[in-house]
């Protein structure tokens, strides 16, 4: 359907990938892989034609239509929510007002023999037939469904669009992106800023609309769960497996080890070629045999070894001093903005050394209840932190508050104290800032340099509550499981607000649910909460039929 032809791109005389080439075919479900700054982005971007290549092409039928969701959106707009996802149909109204108008004048026109009137003729034959082959929807009704499977409520299709945080901006445009019914949806980071619900959605969606994708995400469970093939886009060049991305990775380490085998036995093959080309390459009866092996060697194809990327994060929390039995009590809390009641007596307690998660849908009043131990807000009700509680925290737009004018030296100079000041360099190498990139400004960083950046901070002083608002957005899925580990580490409290379903696993043993103004509590990790918000969904089903 779609083929990418010896694709290349170099910045600055450093070369990002080259030569690459590989097919979408209908129906496929790709994942698009690789650590922060491989290319990822960059290759999506020339697909969706917004970037152009130093080589190569993008060979694209005319009849098919592709559309792309950026990693960040910068629209503008005065519609409201419903008006801005109808646009998704707005070449279809177009053409409806088109044919409509060359009708009218067709009625009042007279020169039925003329050129021109042939030419109507003609012109709007074609947009009718083009027309009437479009499958007869109800419009109305299409963008309702997709905007509710992404979380709106109905009460949102009359706000004006400017009213919405980024998230659910994205939400709007990933709605116009489905509704249009593209041939190739590319998709980067679509769930970053949409919580567990809606990503089971969206999911569905893309599994059942039986239509090809290629996804860029670190959200190992959604990647799974959707995808059928994976190319992994890595020193400069792609391996691409019809495998989803966990099977991949068994592929891939089978294959590095096999090449090594192949490497080992032919370098041992060679050796003692080598050696007997050496021992009678004077001696007269051997002559033939000493050149048959010397034109063997020369039309050796080497076999190589695949590389490995062998950087990765170094990251280890603080041990954490001592704390109260509880470092987080709330009692009977509540908290409206006006006469938006976010949530209502909220009670509960988190004892020393638990590690819990909040989660539910966005505006449900996660970040608020942050903010509200963080001593940020006011509200009702009383909330105490325990004896000698010392909060590290991690905002979800942490990284976006990096001063950027800044290198990234600068950034943690500026904020780092005491002895710890003589290990500055030490703690960026760690965090793969080693060297020359100390020195970048940030402003040039991926969001996963941004997000590694803005979490050194966390560990410039020990800390025993450490509060993670969405702290896995933007980070590779090779640093997301060095800070897992980190955190699973870490012998103080964790509170994590976070929607990707991999990283809680494991991770957690309570879960805390905003949702109706309420704020409940599950005992138990992250899947066995899904397993039971499931069957609350067709207990509420029932219920209604």
């Amino acid at each position: 359907m779609i083929s990418v032809e010896g694709l290349g791109v170099s910045f600055s005389g450093n070369t990002l990938f080259e030569n690459i080439s590989f097919v979408i075919n209908e129906k496929d479900r790709i994942a698009l892989m690789g650590k922060n700054g491989a290319g990822k982005s960059t290759l999506m971007k020339i697909m969706a034609g917004v970037q152009s290549p130093s080589s190569g092409r993008i060979s694209c039928p005319k009849d098919k239509v592709i559309a792309y969701l950026p990693q960040h959106l910068l629209t503008e707009d005065n519609r409201t929510v419903f008006e801005e996802t109808s646009q998704a149909f707005a070449h279809i109204h177009k053409m409806e007002e088109e044919i409509n108008s060359i009708n009218k004048e067709l009625e009042t026109r007279t020169d039925y023999e003329s050129d021109e009137y042939m030419k109507l003729i003609e012109k709007v034959s074609t947009l009718s037939e083009k027309f009437y082959s479009i499958e007869e929807i109800n419009y109305d009704a299409e963008v309702e469904k997709v905007l509710i499977g992404l979380g709106f409520e109905r009460t949102d299709f009359t706000r004006a669009t400017s009213e919405f945080s980024g998230g659910w901006r994205m939400r709007i445009e990933l709605a116009k992106i489905l509704l249009q019914d593209p041939d190739l949806i590319l998709l980067d980071e679509p769930t970053n800023h949409i919580d567990i619900e809606s990503i089971q959605w969206l999911e569905d969606f893309l599994i059942n609309s039986g239509k090809a994708v290629v996804v860029i995400s670190h959200d190992r469970a959604f990647v799974d769960n959707i995808t059928t093939r994976t190319i992994e886009v890595t020193m400069g060049r792609i391996y691409d497996y019809k495998a989803k991305y966990s099977d991949y990775l068994v592929l891939r380490q089978e294959r590095r080890e096999q090449q090594k085998k192949q490497y080992e036995e032919q370098q041992k093959m060679i050796a003692e070629t080598k050696e007997f080309i050496e021992r009678f390459k004077g001696t007269y009866s051997k002559t033939l045999q000493v050149q048959s092996r010397v034109k063997m060697l020369e039309k050796l194809q080497l076999v190589e070894v695949d590389e490995e990327d062998t950087s990765a994060l170094n990251l280890k929390f603080p041990p954490a001093p001592r704390s109260g039995d509880y470092p987080v009590v709330v009692n009977e809390v509540t908290k409206s903005y006006g006469d938006h009641l976010v949530f209502k007596d909220a009670h509960f307690a988190i004892k020393r050394g638990e590690k819990v998660a909040f989660v539910g849908r966005n505006g449900e009043g996660k970040s608020t209840l942050v903010k509200a131990i963080m001593s940020e807000i006011d509200f009702e009700g009383e909330l105490n932190t325990g004896h000698n509680v010392q909060i590290g925290y991690f905002a979800q737009n942490q990284a976006s508050l990096l001063d950027e004018s800044l290198t990234v030296f600068q950034t943690i100079d500026d904020v780092a104290v005491g002895d710890i000041r003589t290990s500055i360099k030490d703690i960026l190498g760690a965090f793969m800032f080693g060297g020359e990139a100390s020195t970048k400004k940030v402003k040039v960083l991926s969001g996963g340099e941004k997000t590694r950046l803005a979490m050194i901070k966390l560990l410039l002083e020990p800390v025993n509550l450490l509060i993670l608002d969405e702290p896995t957005n933007h980070l590779d899925m090779k640093t997301k499981d060095i800070l897992k580990q980190a955190l699973k580490d870490f012998d103080g409290t964790i509170i994590l607000v976070s929607h990707d379903r991999d990283f809680l696993d494991g991770l957690v043993d309570k879960v805390y649910e905003f949702g109706n103004q309420k704020v409940k509590e599950h005992l138990g990790d992250i899947y066995s909460f899904l397993e039971m918000k499931k069957m609350d969904n067709l207990k509420e089903i029932e219920r209604k039929a």
